[in-house]
């Protein structure tokens, strides 16, 4: 039984609410990975809305839940969220080797060239053996083209020569698959610098925006590695991937709290149409489901 499957059998156990009721429901949302610090924000405008409300059904006490839950994820969204679609725009992705970096990079491809709009790869992933031809494969399916160097070489020279083709080809979206490394934090350091120099240097007036794709179902883990990437370079959105299940569902509001970085898109499978723009209502619904 999935985590939130637990929370809504939990809202049936109970026929009161009393002291028991809230710390078991805190113990399941820690569980569920939606984080300490969300999880005491959370249970505390629970109770104070319970007592405000007089409720004292449990059943109406879930849907109070989620709708706390839908707040505190719309809390870090604004207006302007997804305003570099209207390009020109360059789009950093970052994100640790296995976190399904590269395959996010080509469903964004799919879903910008879905829209109308001219795109372009930049294989900046030179330090992973094959990242490129992986990219190479995405490319192809997504129906756009893709710059490339060696196997091994100056990833600042690959988005050197991807920033100039994109300026040359008048390009809406120029996607940057970038070296997953985070063992080495002063070489990553040093090569997101140096990148995103270049960008500054030779289009100026592009917008530019740094996503971080994470794996949602390492649940803590992914907030440990966002943070890793907040260190180093200016992170402006999150990709949550592998969020076909529920288990791990929670580490979206944990990110919204602890970050204030707002999750920008969610995978939820292996196909090249399994990626969406994250909707706060949608996705604590289906949490529920």
């Amino acid at each position: 039984m999935g985590f939130f499957q637990k929370i809504t059998s939990f809202f049936t156990g109970y026929k009161e609410i009393d002291e028991e009721f809230y710390e078991e429901l805190e113990e399941l949302l820690v569980m569920g990975d939606v984080g300490i610090s969300a999880t005491e924000s959370i249970i505390g405008e629970l109770k104070a809305k319970v007592r405000e409300q007089r409720i004292s059904e449990p059943e109406k006490c879930k849907e109070l839940l989620k709708t706390l839950m839908k707040e505190s994820l719309r809390s870090g969204m604004d207006e302007d969220m997804y305003g570099f679609e209207e390009g020109p725009s360059i789009l950093l992705i970052v994100g640790v080797n296995g976190v399904g970096k590269t395959t996010t990079v080509g469903k964004l491809a799919h879903i910008f060239k879905a829209s109308g709009k001219k795109v372009l790869l930049s294989a900046a992933d030179t330090f992973r053996a094959a990242a490129a031809e992986q990219l190479d494969i995405w490319a192809k399916r997504a129906g756009v083209d893709m710059i490339r160097g060696k196997e091994g070489g100056d990833p600042g020279a690959v988005v050197f020569d991807s920033v100039k083709a994109a300026k040359a080809r008048n390009t809406d979206i120029l996607l940057c698959d970038t070296a997953g490394r985070l063992h080495n934090k002063q070489n990553l350091m040093n090569e997101l610098k140096k990148i995103n120099t270049i960008i500054n240097a030779e289009y100026p007036e592009a917008k530019k925006e740094t996503f971080v794709v994470v794996d949602g179902t390492t649940g803590q883990n992914a907030l440990i590695q966002a943070k890793e990437f907040i260190s180093v370079t200016d992170v402006t959105g999150i990709i949550l991937t592998k969020m076909d299940g529920s288990a791990k569902g929670g580490i979206a509001i944990a990110i919204q709290d602890e970050l204030d970085i707002p999750v920008k898109y969610i995978g939820t499978g292996e196909g090249i149409d399994d990626l969406k723009k994250f909707d706060p209502e949608d996705f604590v619904e289906s949490l529920f489901k």
